[in-house]
């Protein structure tokens, strides 16, 4: 019985190797993101002690240009309504508890 070769490459590495971010890159997406959660929050801090009374454990899609909201028990439909609205903006997500956080770790 004749044995045939295998014509598989096997490819090792980046899914994508030509994006390379530098450290500088990182470390500026990183304090991007940090100032972005920063002003999504204020807006959160605020409208918590009330929501927290009458919609706990819900979640609260945050547009903070605007300073809009959009709140539901399914985190998806809050985030599709945020869309609805807003489609090209960047939304955070919190959960409307004593710590804002969606999940456990």
């Amino acid at each position: 019985m004749a044995e045939t070769k295998s014509n598989r490459v096997v490819r090792r590495g980046r899914i994508f190797p030509e994006i390379q971010w530098s450290e500088e890159r990182k470390a500026q997406w990183q304090a991007e993101s940090k100032a972005f959660r920063q002003r999504c929050e204020v807006i959160f801090k605020r409208v918590q002690p009330e929501l927290i009374k009458t919609h706990y454990n819900w979640y609260i899609a945050v547009e903070p240009e605007s300073g809009d909201y959009f709140i539901d028990k399914n985190d998806m439909v809050a985030t599709k309504m945020a869309l609805e609205k807003y489609p090209h903006r960047k939304l955070h997500l919190f959960r409307i508890n004593e710590t804002g956080v969606c999940g456990t770790i």
